[in-house]
């Protein structure tokens, strides 16, 4: 049996806390991507298509790194029973395959009375950043 997951509480929170997630990406993780989205642009799959491209050759979808961000908030920092409320997310580099992006997201700020926490989040490949983003999320309570 898989362990349940944790997660912290508003109250065990602190600014500057941080949780990371590092993943190689692979033409099947592409692949699986596309078919669950239905975005099969042609940049992602297609090298001959994509080698006459800005970024000359295949890349990731930015959403797939994105969702790494999603990986890091919902399952290390806060973790479970968090709400994932809003994100601003701007694409910095493309993430080609075999490319390991390490996510880290860092608390920045607590809004207790409404159990709101803002973290700063940057996805990197090597020293690149590739995704900087915030998010804000509802975390729960000890006292709910």
């Amino acid at each position: 049996m898989a362990e349940q997951p944790t997660g912290y509480t508003i109250e065990e929170l602190e600014v500057g806390m941080s949780g990371s997630y590092e993943r190689v990406v692979t033409a099947d993780d592409i692949q699986k991507f596309g078919e669950v989205t239905g975005d099969f642009n042609p940049v992602h799959f297609d090298e001959e298509y994509a080698s006459k491209t800005l970024f000359r050759g295949r890349i990731a979808h930015g959403l797939l790194s994105a969702g790494y961000i999603s990986t890091v908030l919902g399952t290390k920092i806060p973790g479970a029973g968090a709400i994932f409320m809003s994100a601003t997310i701007r694409f910095k580099a493309p993430v080609r395959i075999g490319d390991t992006v390490i996510s880290v997201c860092t608390v920045r700020e607590i809004i207790a009375a409404k159990r709101r926490v803002i973290f700063d989040c940057v996805c990197k490949v090597g020293d690149t950043v590739v995704i900087d983003a915030e998010a804000m999320l509802m975390v729960p309570s000890r006292k709910a």
